[in-house]
C-alpha cells in the first residue's frame, strides 16, 4: 500500500498550516502520519476511521527544576514531536506502533497493568493503568500509530508528550470529557495538562488518586508547554497549580537553534536517582522551613511568599537544619537556586523580551546556567561547552535545559545568520566532544503549537468552536 493511497497528505499538511506550523515542518509531519497509516493498515485497522493529531516536544527557556515547587518556567511547544494516528478498538486492548522503528506494544486498558520498567511502553502502559483506575467501567482500547522527530532523551520532553499522545489516542475512543470524574476536577486545558503530569509523577489530581506513576518526581511544566502553548509565543506559567502569568512574543528576527548534545538524559536508573535528587532536596528543603516555623506550607513558592523576610528566614533555618538524606549546605544551595531562578532571574528575563532588551535577556539566561552549574549541579561538561561556545559565537542567549545530567542546549540566534552559526556551532562541538557529537543533533526550530488535531471530520478553528479544547478530538 503507498503512502498516498493510505493517507491525504496535502490535506493533513494543510491542516497543520492552518494551526499555525511553518510550511516545511507540516508537510514534514504530514508524511510522518503517513507512515503511521501505513504501519496500522498493515495491521489491519480502518484507516477512514483514524484520528490524526501532532503532540510537539517543548523547550525549557527557563525554569529548571521550579514547576514542582510552585516556581515559575518560560516554555514553548516546538515544531518537532509526534505524529499520532489512532483507531477506535470494540475492546480494552491498546496496540502502539512505533512506526519509525516498527516496533509495537500491546496491552490491556486494566487497573492492575505492570508496565514494563526500562522500555518505552511504560508511559503509554502508565496512562492506561490510571485511567482504568480513574473512570471505572468498559474503556475501550485503540489502535494507534506514532511517529517521532523529537531527538530521544535530549530534555525535550519526548516521554512527556508520548504521555500526552497516549492519552489522546485512548481519548478518541472513550470521550473521557464527558464522564463525570473528567467534568468534576478538569475545567481547563491547564487543569488537564497538571492531570496528565501526575499519570509521570503518581500523585493524585482532586479525586482522581494517584497511583506509582513511572517513578519520576516531576511536575506539570512539560505538559503545560505542550497543551497549553501559543504559536509564536514564549509562556511564563507558575505552577501547584498551574496559571498563565503572561505570553511573550519572540524577538522579531530570531529563531531558536537546538543541540542535543548526545549524552542522553534518560529518565531511567542512575538518571532518574539524579533527577529525583533535585526534587527530593526541594521537599528537604520546604520540611526544614515548616518544622522551624510551624507552617504547613505546600511548596516552596508559598514557603518563599508567606513573608516579606521569609528568604532570609529560610536561609537561617537551612544552616541548622538536620535531614537525613542531605547536608545542611546541601539544603542551602537548593533553596538559592529556587529562590534565584524562579523569583529573580525570570521576571527579570521576561520584563527585558517585554521592552525589546535581547542583551538584557541574554546577560539573565547566563546568570541562569551559571546558577544551574554552580548550584544546582545538574550540569555536564558537554552541555556547558555547548551553551558557552553559542555564546561566544555571538547568539544573543544560550541556556541547557531540561531536568539536566545531560540533554540539550538552546541558542537564540538571528534568523539571517542561523544557519551559518548553527553549522559553526556543530562543528566546535564536534571539535571538542567527537565520541557525543556523533550521537548529537543541531537543528532551528520556533514557538508551535501545541497539540492539534490533523483530522479533517474533526477539526474546528483554533479561536473557535464551544472551548479551548475543540481543535483535540473528543476534548471539550
Amino acid at each position: 500500500m503507498s503512502e498516498t493511497a493510505a493517507f491525504d497528505v496535502p490535506s493533513a499538511a494543510g491542516r497543520l498550516r492552518e494551526a499555525g506550523m511553518s510550511p516545511a515542518d507540516a508537510d514534514a509531519k504530514a508524511r510522518m502520519l503517513a507512515r503511521c497509516a501505513v504501519s496500522l493498515a498493515e495491521g489491519g485497522a480502518d484507516i477512514a476511521a483514524a484520528s490524526a493529531m501532532f503532540v510537539p516536544g517543548r523547550l525549557e527557556v527557563l525554569g529548571t527544576h521550579t514547576d514542582y515547587a510552585g516556581g515559575r518556567s518560560v516554555t514553548c511547544p516546538v515544531e518537532q514531536g509526534f505524529a499520532l494516528l489512532s483507531v477506535p478498538r470494540d475492546d480494552a486492548r491498546v496496540r502502539l506502533i512505533d512506526a519509525s522503528r516498527g516496533e509495537a506494544a500491546e496491552f490491556a486498558v486494566a487497573a492492575d497493568l505492570a508496565p514494563i520498567e526500562g522500555h518505552w511502553s511504560r508511559y503509554p502502559m502508565a496512562v492506561a493503568r490510571r485511567l482504568a483506575r480513574n473512570f471505572p467501567g468498559p474503556l475501550r482500547g485503540a489502535d494507534a500509530a506514532f511517529a517521532s522527530d523529537l531527538p530521544p532523551a535530549a530534555g525535550m520532553s519526548s516521554s512527556s508528550a508520548l504521555v500526552i499522545a497516549s492519552y489522546l489516542a485512548m481519548n478518541v475512543a472513550n470521550d473521557f470529557a464527558s464522564r463525570e470524574p473528567y467534568r468534576a476536577n478538569l475545567r481547563t486545558r491547564e487543569d488537564l495538562a497538571a492531570y496528565l503530569a501526575t499519570m509521570e509523577n503518581g500523585r493524585s489530581f482532586g479525586t482522581l488518586l494517584g497511583d506509582r506513576g513511572v517513578g519520576t518526581f516531576g511536575g506539570s511544566e512539560d505538559h503545560t508547554a505542550i497543551l497549553c502553548g501559543v504559536v509564536g509565543r514564549l509562556s511564563c506559567y507558575r505552577y501547584c497549580p498551574v496559571r498563565l502569568e503572561k505570553r511573550i512574543a519572540l524577538p522579531e528576527g530570531y529563531v531558536f537553534a537546538i543541540a542535543a548534545s548526545g549524552v542522553a538524559a534518560a529518565k531511567t536508573g542512575d538518571a532518574r536517582e539524579k533527577y529525583n535528587r533535585a526534587s527530593l532536596l526541594a521537599c528537604a528543603v520546604l520540611s526544614a522551613w515548616n518544622a522551624a516555623t510551624g507552617r504547613d506550607d505546600p511548596h516552596l513558592a508559598a514557603a518563599m511568599e508567606s513573608a516579606p523576610d521569609a528568604a532570609e528566614r529560610m536561609r537561617a533555618a537551612l544552616r541548622i537544619a538536620h535531614s537525613p538524606q542531605f547536608t545542611a549546605p546541601a539544603l542551602l544551595r537548593r533553596f538559592d537556586h529556587f529562590a534565584a531562578e524562579s523569583h529573580e532571574i525570570i521576571p527579570a528575563a521576561c520584563a527585558a523580551l517585554e521592552r525589546g532588551d535581547v542583551a538584557e535577556f541574554g546577560r539573565q539566561c547566563d546568570r541562569s546556567q551559571e546558577i544551574a552549574e554552580a548550584l544546582l549541579a545538574n550540569q555536564v561538561p558537554q552541555t556547558i561547552h555547548l551553551a558557552r561556545s553559542a555564546r561566544r559565537l555571538g547568539a544573543a542567549a544560550a541556556r541547557s535545559f531540561g531536568a539536566g545530567f545531560g540533554g540539550a542546549v538552546w541558542a537564540l540566534l538571528r534568523l539571517d545568520d542561523a544557519e551559518a552559526l548553527l553549522a559553526e556551532w556543530s562543528a566546535r562541538y564536534r571539535a571538542e566532544h567527537p565520541d557525543e557529537a556523533a550521537r548529537a543533533r543541531f537543528f532551528l526550530t520556533r514557538p508551535g503549537p501545541p497539540a492539534v488535531s490533523a483530522s479533517a471530520a474533526r477539526r474546528r478553528s483554533l479561536r473557535g468552536g464551544s472551548s479551548r479544547f475543540s481543535h483535540l478530538p473528543g476534548l471539550r
